[in-house]
């Protein structure tokens, strides 16, 4: 008797690879449908008294006339006989009804704006602000109004800067 050699196919065991993904496909089938990203929350905009603290905020005050300028880009103060001072824009910090910034000239002085939410007249025009301010720089303290700047730009010689 001469002994045979069991035929092997040329592609192995083609049977069982083919179960394999067939078994694999049927699972892929019944498992649950792919879940959408949640979209990224939209930031709720900073405000203070109806004023977007996201966009540019003009301060500023009489006797001696100062304003500071807040934008996104940073902080600048000026003034009647003052050198100009400009600081980076931490960003500001909201509580209550009021929002501040603080934060250091180039010059190195210490530089704070705080911002309350009551109605403020400049003294100077019929104007009527929806901020009163405080600025503390160098050791000095000012006080004036605030708006946009917006706002301030677009309003008259009198009445409610909005």
């Amino acid at each position: 008797m001469r002994a045979v050699a069991p035929s092997v196919a040329p592609y192995g065991n083609v049977p069982a690879v083919l179960s394999a993904a067939a078994l694999s496909l049927v699972l892929a089938a019944c498992s649950q449908p792919a879940q959408k990203a949640p979209e990224a929350a939209k930031a709720e905009p900073r405000a203070l008294a109806g004023v977007d603290l996201d966009q540019p905020v003009r301060v500023l005050g009489t006797e001696p006339f100062w304003a500071v300028e807040i934008t996104p880009q940073g902080l600048t103060y000026s003034g009647v006989d003052r050198p100009e001072q400009k600081a980076a824009n931490p960003g500001p910090t909201l509580q209550g009804n009021l929002v501040s910034w603080t934060t250091k000239t180039e010059a190195g002085a210490d530089l704070t704006v705080t911002l309350t939410a009551t109605d403020c007249s400049d003294g100077m025009s019929d104007r009527t602000y929806p901020l009163t301010a405080k600025v503390e720089i160098g050791g000095e303290t000012l006080t004036g109004c605030a708006a946009a700047t917006a706002a301030i730009e677009r309003a008259g010689e009198s009445g409610r800067v909005e």
